[in-house]
C-alpha cells in the first residue's frame, strides 16, 4: 500500500523588520552619535521642565579632595567649607524664593567637592540638587545626596557642559585639576564673548588660586581686558563668598 505523502509544513511568515528607534544595533553603532546626542539634550530637557528646574548655582572642584582629619590640624578644609557654603545658600534661596523660583544646585555628582556641596544642599532640601555625572573608566558613581530624579548620566562631555551652562546663574568653583580648569575656562571664554550671560563667578580659596594661575599676568600681558579680571571674585570664608553671591545672584539669570 502506498504511503501518503506528509502534509507540507506552511511557509513561515516573513520576520517583521525592527523599528529604527527599537534597533540596538544601530542605535550604539557610529552612524546614530547624532542622535544620542540629541537624547542627551531632550531627555535632561523633558526631566529638568517636569521638575521646574530654571536656574541653577553651579559647584566645581576636585573629586579628590577629602574631609579633613581634625587631628592632623590642616586647613584649609575644603571639603567643609563647600558643605557649608551649599548649606547656607540652600537656605537662603528656601528663605527668599518662592518654591518655583528658587535656585538649584548643581555639580557634577560625583565625590569630593561635589559630595560636599550636594551633602550641604541636602541637609536643607535633597529636592534642589542637581548632579551631571559623566561617564569615565573609573566609574564615577553619583553621591547619595541627590534624588534619583534629577540625576543624569552623560557620555558626551560637550553636552555635559552645555547643561552646566544652560543652568548656570552663578560659578562656584573650589581647588581642582584638569577637569576644574576645564569648565571654568571654558566658561569664562562664553561670557567674555558674550555667549553667555553675565554671572558671579567665585573662586574658593586664595592660596591655591594665588599658586597655580596669575590671572593678574595675562593682563598685564594684554592677553585679557582688565574688565574680565572684575568678572572673578576669590573668597576665603563662606561668610565672604554668600555675600558676594547673595548680592549678585538678584539680577543673574540663566543662559539663553
Amino acid at each position: 500500500m502506498a504511503m501518503k505523502d506528509a502534509p507540507a509544513k506552511p511557509a513561515a511568515a516573513p520576520k517583521k523588520p525592527v523599528k529604527a528607534y527599537k534597533n540596538q544595533d544601530f542605535l550604539m553603532s557610529a552612524d546614530a552619535r547624532t542622535v544620542r546626542m540629541l537624547c542627551e539634550y531632550h531627555e535632561p530637557l523633558a526631566r529638568l521642565q517636569r521638575h521646574r528646574v530654571e536656574h541653577a548655582i553651579i559647584f566645581w572642584g576636585s573629586a579628590r579632595i577629602r574631609p579633613l582629619d581634625e587631628k592632623k590640624g590642616r586647613a584649609p578644609d575644603y571639603f567643609a567649607l563647600a558643605s557649608d557654603l551649599a548649606e547656607r545658600l540652600a537656605r537662603w534661596t528656601v528663605a527668599e524664593h518662592s518654591p518655583d523660583s528658587r535656585y538649584h544646585f548643581c555639580c557634577g555628582g560625583g565625590p569630593g567637592i561635589m559630595e560636599a556641596s550636594s551633602r550641604g544642599v541636602a541637609r536643607v532640601d535633597r529636592r534642589l540638587n542637581i548632579a551631571l555625572n559623566i561617564s569615565l573608566p573609573f566609574e564615577q558613581s553619583v553621591n547619595d545626596h541627590v534624588t534619583p530624579e534629577l540625576a543624569f548620566e552623560f557620555h558626551y562631555f560637550f553636552m555635559r557642559k552645555f547643561w552646566f551652562l544652560k543652568l548656570a546663574a552663578a560659578m562656584v568653583v573650589f581647588p581642582g585639576g584638569f577637569g576644574t580648569f576645564d569648565e571654568l575656562f571654558e566658561m569664562l571664554t562664553l561670557v567674555q564673548t558674550g555667549r553667555a550671560q553675565p554671572m558671579p563667578f567665585v573662586l574658593f580659596g586664595r592660596e591655591f588660586w594665588n599658586e597655580v594661575v596669575d590671572f593678574e599676568a595675562l593682563a598685564r600681558r594684554g592677553l585679557i581686558a582688565p574688565e574680565d579680571l572684575s568678572r572673578l571674585r576669590f573668597a576665603d570664608s563662606v561668610d565672604e563668598a554668600f555675600a558676594h553671591l547673595s548680592r549678585n545672584l538678584t539680577d543673574a539669570s540663566p543662559s539663553p
